[in-house]
């Protein structure tokens, strides 16, 4: 084959207002759209955009849950920081990667009573891209950074749950201009 073929997830969480938008086992969306590409990357990049993910301008916040998906994100981080984005992280994610010599900016969550927060950065629209990824899906967990992900989807700001898929498409944005996008008709496949 000369195409890779990529599903997107698309969410409805503008519409349901006060749901908290993270997705666990029994629901992975609630739409998707399929998208061809001549690499992974195209295809990836092609299908986010298609259901409104945008380009980030400049800065994005990174908070990643779990070591594992902090590990997961480590070369991702790189990537965006080589690109010249401003990289936003908070508590355990900024240590984490300053642990490993990566340099972000930290930003505070709203239980934590320090400045600057999330939600500060968020009203003033200062955040293009928010991946805030859980470390379990026990209430206490989920409700910790609950208003930074309502915020996010209240505010339009493209918000990303998983950390597969954050890596995927920071690669895809940093690698592949949105002019290189091929669009051709199915024929041409």
């Amino acid at each position: 084959m000369d195409y890779i073929g990529v599903k997107a997830p698309q969410f409805s969480f503008s519409r349901l207002h006060s749901a908290d938008p993270v997705l666990g086992v029994e629901m992975a969306s609630t739409g998707e759209v399929g998208c061809l590409g001549e690499s992974y990357y195209e295809a990836i990049l092609s299908s986010m955009l298609s259901v409104g993910y945008t380009i980030p301008k400049k800065n994005i916040l990174l908070s990643a849950g779990t070591v594992r998906s902090k590990t997961e994100l480590v070369n991702s981080v790189k990537m965006l920081i080589e690109n010249d984005y401003n990289v936003y992280t908070t508590g355990s994610t900024y240590e984490f990667l300053n642990n490993a010599g990566i340099n972000t900016i930290r930003l505070y969550r709203p239980n934590e009573n320090q400045s600057p927060t999330v939600l500060d950065y968020i009203k003033d629209k200062k955040l293009d891209l928010i991946i805030n990824i859980p470390k379990e899906l026990t209430q206490v967990e989920l409700e910790k950074d609950y208003l930074i992900r309502r915020n996010a989807v209240d505010g339009n700001i493209p918000l990303i749950t998983n950390a597969r898929l954050a890596s995927a498409f920071i690669h895809a944005f940093c690698k592949i201009s949105i002019d290189e996008i091929a669009i051709k008709s199915w024929q041409e496949m």
